[in-house]
């Protein structure tokens, strides 16, 4: 098993990608090892010293490490603990858990599905090459509520990301968004 990876604008994250499906739907993102307990891989990428959050996504993992960390320490063994669960043939995720993403409660407006479908189309897939992605979480008195993921949360360019890149396309195509904020 060959896995690439690839740098990503966040020096604190390194992209992963093995060559087989990762997740079949949605992402994960996790961010504590009480977090990872329903995923053999992710407790495994855990207890190597250094790794702070575990990003899944349909055909890449990122992993984020502390700044006291060295990549060409840490790289091997997360390249280890990788192929080792590839190999096993364990699942990503124990049972029903896994992605985060699911299917609105309640019927979207019809600006919200603007939003929506334009983060889909034209954002996810950006920011997905750069080992992230991207979460709508409301859209409230002309202000649209993001979350960065995977390797763009914390990364040095996420704000001018959020600001002049996102909010710039939705104010033109959605004249009712104002700005664009993360989700706190």
């Amino acid at each position: 098993m060959f896995i690439q990876t690839e740098t990503t604008p966040n020096p604190a994250t390194l992209k992963f990608i093995p060559g087989k499906t990762v997740l079949e739907q949605g992402t994960a993102n996790l961010t504590s090892v009480e977090e990872a307990q329903s995923s053999p891989l992710a407790q495994k990428l855990f207890a190597i010293e250094g790794v702070t959050a575990i990003f899944f996504a349909d055909a890449f993992i990122t992993i984020t490490k502390t700044e006291a960390r060295d990549w060409d320490v840490m790289k091997p063994a997360v390249l280890g603990a990788i192929m080792e669960h590839y190999t096993s043939g364990d699942p990503i995720f124990l049972a029903s858990a896994g992605g985060d993403e699911g299917a609105s409660e309640e019927e979207d407006s019809e600006i919200i599905q603007q939003i929506k479908h334009l983060l889909e189309t034209r954002v996810r897939p950006a920011v997905a090459q750069d080992g992230g992605d991207i979460v709508f979480h409301r859209f409230e008195d002309g202000i649209v509520y993001l979350t960065m993921q995977g390797a763009c949360h914390g990364c040095p360019s996420s704000t001018a990301t959020l600001k002049m890149g996102i909010e710039n396309m939705l104010r033109h195509y959605v004249p009712e968004v104002k700005e664009v904020r993360p989700q706190a």
